[in-house]
């Protein structure tokens, strides 16, 4: 597969459903404050010129009312479609391969290095045990009564992250933001809509603050007309 990454992006200029950068080529179907986030910071982080299309992932129709299923069959986000028309799924793909083709953003160390396969592990931790852990607090039909135990695995999950960050690390792997950070930033960023207080977590709360004053993250919220979080 070609590198089909290599754009500037120019601060400021990104509405959803249209171009962030000029002649974008690369396409980001997101659904607003969904796990789509994080490949959208990242793609800004990256300096890609992109377009943001929404998508109505209980309707499976997009903004432009293109077919969703036909696009992705397993019907959900995040999905990115390169300049060739390739279709690209599974967030932890994404957030690779747009750290892997703009190696200059310094997003994920070299492939094959012992400081990739620490970040490997914590995206994989998040995907299995961060975000799946969310899932059941996002069904309609989850018993009320079982929601307290799910928040309380996601609460031992943030323990060890807490943990982690307790060293005044300013990110996840240490003084770099990477595609790990923009991941649990997401994640952990639907605290309040599963009303977790993350004042718990002293040091994943100052981790929260630092990484939304981040320019790529405020722009991305702004795109997604989401909500700055405190």
């Amino acid at each position: 597969m070609r590198n089909s990454l290599p754009y500037t992006f120019r601060s400021g200029t990104g509405t959803v459903a249209t171009p962030v950068s000029g002649d974008a080529r690369v396409k980001l179907y997101f659904a607003p404050g969904a796990c789509s986030l994080a490949p959208h910071i990242i793609l800004r982080e990256a300096g890609v010129r992109f377009s943001l299309e929404r998508v109505d992932t209980r309707a499976k129709m997009t903004e432009t009312g293109a077919d969703f299923l036909a696009i992705n069959p397993k019907g959900y986000v995040p999905v990115l479609m390169l300049d060739d028309g390739e279709i690209v799924t599974e967030g932890i793909v994404l957030q690779q391969l747009i750290a892997d083709q703009n190696p200059q953003a310094n997003l994920a160390p070299p492939r094959g290095s012992k400081e990739r396969r620490k970040l490997e592990q914590w995206l994989v931790f998040l995907a299995t045990e961060v975000h799946k852990a969310h899932i059941p607090l996002f069904w309609p039909g989850t018993p009320e009564s079982a929601r307290p135990l799910f928040i309380a695995k996601i609460g031992q999950r943030y323990d060890l992250i807490e943990k982690t960050l307790s060293d005044d690390r300013a990110y996840l792997t240490g003084e770099t933001f990477t595609i790990a950070d923009a991941y649990l930033f997401t994640l952990a960023n639907w605290a309040q809509r599963v009303e977790m207080d993350l004042a718990k977590w002293p040091y994943l709360e100052r981790y929260m603050q630092r990484v939304a004053r981040r320019p790529a993250v405020e722009a991305a919220f702004e795109a997604e007309e989401l909500k700055r979080p405190a």
